[in-house]
């Protein structure tokens, strides 16, 4: 069995691999903009508030706070700049959350092989991808356990191959119970080992 690392004209038709994660990534990472978004407006208001500015306001001169000249101005600025930049956050986490999520998928279809006996199916990454180390050191742990299962087949059918060279009626009465028990329990484990897929 090769170790599948990345495969590199593989593409991902999916955008969302695992939606939960992956919406929730983003969610986060856009509470972080609108976070921001609000500190920044609440320094620049405190932090002017002490001022004063005089301004055109439908042909007449007023005098008022800075902070009230520029609150909204400074509304409409990061509402806008805010919506580009959650936009962004938006297209950025989703793909970074991509390279979390996809082989987080991946390990998920290899536990559920495992599950079911079948060592035949690696992780398989793509370049690029995090957790490509894991996927390495798991694949050689189901490399291992793959060869391990073979060398426990094989000896097994030797097993049963010497068993059935002695036969039944070569073995004296006393015997003949422990024997056939012998073969039961053969004939079990051969039947668990099926269960493998290697």
């Amino acid at each position: 069995m090769d170790l599948p690392q990345g495969k590199p004209n593989y593409q991902r038709k999916n955008i969302y691999i695992d939606q939960d994660f992956q919406n929730r990534f983003i969610l986060k990472f856009c509470a972080l903009v609108v976070a921001g978004t609000g500190v920044t407006i609440f320094a620049l208001y405190f932090l002017s508030r002490h001022s004063t500015s005089v301004a055109f306001v439908d042909a007449r001169v007023k005098v008022m706070t800075t902070a009230d000249f520029l609150l909204p101005l400074m509304i409409q600025t990061l509402i806008i700049v805010m919506g580009f930049v959650s936009a962004g956050t938006v297209v950025v986490t989703l793909f970074v959350s991509h390279k979390i999520a996809g082989p987080l998928y991946r390990f998920k279809q290899t536990f559920r092989a495992l599950t079911a006996g079948d060592f035949t199916r690696p992780v398989t990454l793509r370049k690029g991808d995090q957790l490509l180390d894991v996927a390495g050191d798991f694949n050689r742990m189901i490399m291992v356990l793959s060869a391990q299962l073979v060398e426990a087949k094989k000896g097994l059918q030797a097993l049963k191959a010497d068993i059935d060279a002695i036969g039944a009626n070569n073995v004296d009465e006393a015997s003949r119970q422990r024997f056939q028990a012998l073969q039961n329990k053969v004939s079990d484990l051969e039947k668990s080992l099926e269960f493998f897929k290697t």
